[in-house]
């Protein structure tokens, strides 16, 4: 279902992003994080649908959608490295800032700070090539909210 979207997403030099992809590749990024631990929880779901809903104007419906479509995508998604970098190289920087700090706020949606889901975490902020202090400042940013 996905094979086109993921063969350019993931090609040497992919092309920048329309909305409707960037949107599903970094909603799928969100599911990844959240599966990591092999605890999807509601409150996890509920938070990427938030997520969807504030960052691009979803309405409730839309975001649920958005993340059905997103769960299938990232099922078939190759490793977590080709698709971060993919996502890299059609993503300007302040917008992986964002990302990261939906990240975050995904991974502490349920409560628990998993070691799968900070080792994850880790890895796609350094391949989304945002610096360790940028990440600690999102982190730091969701926490407190």
């Amino acid at each position: 279902m996905f094979s086109v979207f993921l063969s350019r997403l993931t090609q040497p030099q992919p092309d920048p992003m329309v909305d409707d992809d960037a949107r599903l590749a970094l909603t799928a990024l969100l599911v990844r994080i959240a599966r990591s631990d092999n605890d999807y929880a509601d409150s996890e779901m509920a938070r990427i649908d938030r997520i969807s809903a504030e960052r691009y104007g979803l309405s409730p419906f839309e975001s649920a959608s958005l993340r059905a479509q997103a769960e299938d995508l990232e099922a078939e998604a190759p490793d977590t490295v080709r698709f971060t970098r993919a996502i890299k190289e059609a993503v300007a920087y302040e917008d992986r800032l964002a990302v990261v700090q939906a990240l975050w706020s995904v991974a502490l949606a349920d409560g628990h700070r998993t070691g799968e889901e900070d080792s994850l975490l880790r890895l796609v902020v350094s391949l989304l090539g945002v610096s360790d202090v940028d990440s600690a400042m999102a982190r730091q940013s969701v926490a407190k909210s």
